[in-house]
C-alpha cells in the first residue's frame, strides 16, 4: 500500500515537472505537434519523465483525458480559478487512488488465477511422463543423475548448482550461468527445495517441478510472476560441515 502511494505520488509530481515545459494544450494536439529537440540535460530529463508517466498509466490500464489534464494543470500553474479547491482535489485524488489500487488488485488476482491454472495443467501432464515421481506434498521430481554420497538433513547447509525456470521455459536464475555454486541452509529455502534436497545424495542431479504452494505462493519474486509453478535443475555438490 505504501509503495503504491509512493508510485502514484511520484508519477503525479513528474507530471507537473514535465508538462510545465508545455506552453499550451493546443501545441500538443495531433495537428500541431512537432518533434521536440533535446538540446540540454533538462530537455532529455523532461522527455524521459514523460515516457515514465505514460508507462505508469498504461500499465495500470488508465486512460488520461488529456484535455481535462491540461486544463487542470494550466489553471493551477497559472493561478487561475479551479473547478475544485485543494481540499476537494485531495479527496478526489484519494478516491482515484482507491479505484486504481482496486484495479491493480483485480489484475493481480486474474494473473494469479491464470498462472495457477496453467501450473495445474502442466503438473497433471508432467507426472505421467517417464521417470517423474510425485511426493505426498505434490512435489514432482526426476532423477537425472543418482549420486552415492550422503543425504542432507533439514539442519544442514549445502552447496549446489541450479537453474530455475518457468513452465514456459523462461530461465529466471542460474548458478550454472554464473559459474558460481550457491551455499545455503536446507531449511532456508522454499518448501519444495527443502523437501527435494533431502531426497538427493551428494553427487546427484535432480529436476524439481514445484507447485505454487511449495514455492512463492501468490507473491511475485523478482522475475517470477505470482502463482507460478517452477522448474529447477539441481546438482548437489556437497554438504558443508
Amino acid at each position: 500500500m505504501k509503495q503504491f502511494k509512493q508510485s502514484i505520488t511520484i508519477a503525479l509530481l513528474m507530471s507537473i515537472i514535465v508538462f510545465s515545459a508545455c506552453k499550451t494544450q493546443k501545441q500538443m494536439t495531433t495537428e500541431t505537434k512537432q518533434k521536440v529537440e533535446l538540446n540540454t540535460k533538462q530537455d532529455t530529463f523532461s522527455y524521459v519523465l514523460g515516457l515514465d508517466i505514460a508507462k505508469f498509466f498504461s500499465q495500470n490500464d488508465f486512460e488520461l483525458n488529456m484535455d481535462a489534464f491540461f486544463q487542470g494543470f494550466s489553471d493551477k500553474y497559472k493561478g487561475d480559478s479551479t473547478l475544485f479547491n485543494d481540499e476537494e482535489a485531495k479527496q478526489l485524488m484519494m478516491e482515484f487512488q482507491k479505484e486504481l489500487q482496486a484495479l491493480q488488485e483485480k489484475k493481480m488476482q486474474e494473473e494469479i488465477k491464470k498462472n495457477k491454472e496453467a501450473g495445474e495443467v502442466f503438473l497433471a501432464e508432467n507426472k505421467t511422463k517417464e521417470g517423474v515421481k510425485e511426493t505426498a506434498s505434490g512435489l514432482q521430481y526426476k532423477v537425472l543423475v543418482e549420486g552415492s554420497g550422503e543425504k542432507p538433513k533439514s539442519t544442514d547447509k549445502v552447496k549446489v548448482h541450479y537453474e530455475g525456470k518457468l513452465i514456459n521455459g523462461t530461465i529466471f536464475d542460474s548458478s550454472f550461468q554464473r559459474a558460481e555454486p550457491a551455499v545455503f541452509g536446507v531449511n532456508q529455502v522454499i518448501p519444495g527445495w527443502t523437501e527435494g534436497l533431502q531426497l538427493m545424495s551428494v553427487g546427484s542431479t535432480y529436476e524439481f517441478f514445484i507447485p505454487t504452494n511449495l514455492s512463492y505462493g501468490d507473491k511475485a519474486a523478482g522475475q517470477i510472476p505470482p502463482g507460478s509453478c517452477l522448474i529447477f535443475k539441481v546438482e548437489l555438490l556437497g554438504i558443508e560441515k
